[in-house]
């Protein structure tokens, strides 16, 4: 189970990596109920007189939005519809529709960082946003997992891309409202696949359990994926290659940093 992660460090590499740029850099070690965020997308129909001209521009951002662009098409071709990327700040730890309270929804909360990808369009927790298609990118830099084969005491570990480049895992994300306030939480968890089979995380998490690990997203599906059909949207949540993947353990909790590392 991933029980922590790790924030880009720096507001550039949101902006070049993502397309995205939050008002502030958020928390760089990330754990259960901390406000980081989530991108989401919506898809813009291209005009069809604007869909018989190759076109890749760009719409100027507002606010936090940003418009992540079409690709070149041949004369006559119509146009995939454009995605506008958005950087919405929320609480690490999902928050279903059904919790009464805000003392409710933080004690829900913390148990629901993680959706599992087989069940998370019927477990009652997630169905709902699920079936809204309220799909998102949680961007990191890396994610934690305790490495418990010495039988001992577990060994957190750094796992990132062996390229050092930022992370897109899927999630789902949820707008609750306090019924006694009328205050709006904004709340997201990752999405996790089965890893018995995968190279290098089959050997984290405690023995004889089942293996998971995060849906990392290949870079190329990210606006794809924010406006799929539901009924195609788990093709893109497939293990991430493990030679691509790089994995250090880490002196102790609190800064969860691999020895000599430098950021």
């Amino acid at each position: 189970m991933t029980i922590q992660y790790e924030n880009l460090a720096t507001l550039d590499l949101w902006t070049d990596f993502f397309k995205v740029t939050p008002h502030e850099l958020p928390e760089r070690q990330m754990r259960a109920r901390r406000m980081s965020g989530f991108i989401r997308g919506t898809a813009e129909p291209v005009a069809e007189a604007a869909s018989l001209e190759p076109s890749n521009a760009v719409t100027p951002a507002v606010d936090t939005a940003v418009d992540a662009g079409t690709e070149e098409l041949p004369v006559g071709k119509k146009a995939a519809p454009r995605v506008i990327r958005e950087w919405v700040p929320a609480q690490w730890g999902f928050v279903p529709n059904a919790s009464k309270s805000l003392s409710d929804a933080r004690l829900r909360s913390i148990k629901l960082q993680e959706a599992r990808n087989e069940t998370v369009s019927t477990t009652q927790a997630f169905r709902d946003a699920w079936l809204a298609g309220q799909r998102c990118i949680i961007p990191m830099q890396a994610f934690y997992e305790d490495d418990m084969r010495s039988g001992k005491k577990a060994i957190p570990t750094r796992i990132a891309r062996v390229d050092g480049q930022p992370m897109g895992v899927a999630g789902v994300w949820n707008s609750w409202k306090d019924p006694e306030t009328g205050q709006e939480l904004m709340s997201y968890a990752l999405l996790t696949i089965n890893a018995n089979s995968h190279a290098l995380m089959r050997r984290y998490g405690h023995e004889g359990s089942e293996k998971r690990m995060p849906a990392i997203l290949g870079e190329g599906t990210y606006d794809a994926w924010l406006t799929a059909r539901q009924d195609k949207a788990r093709e893109f949540m497939r293990a991430y290659p493990a030679n691509w993947m790089l994995a250090n353990p880490v002196e102790n909790k609190q800064d969860k940093k691999p020895k000599g590392w430098l950021d």
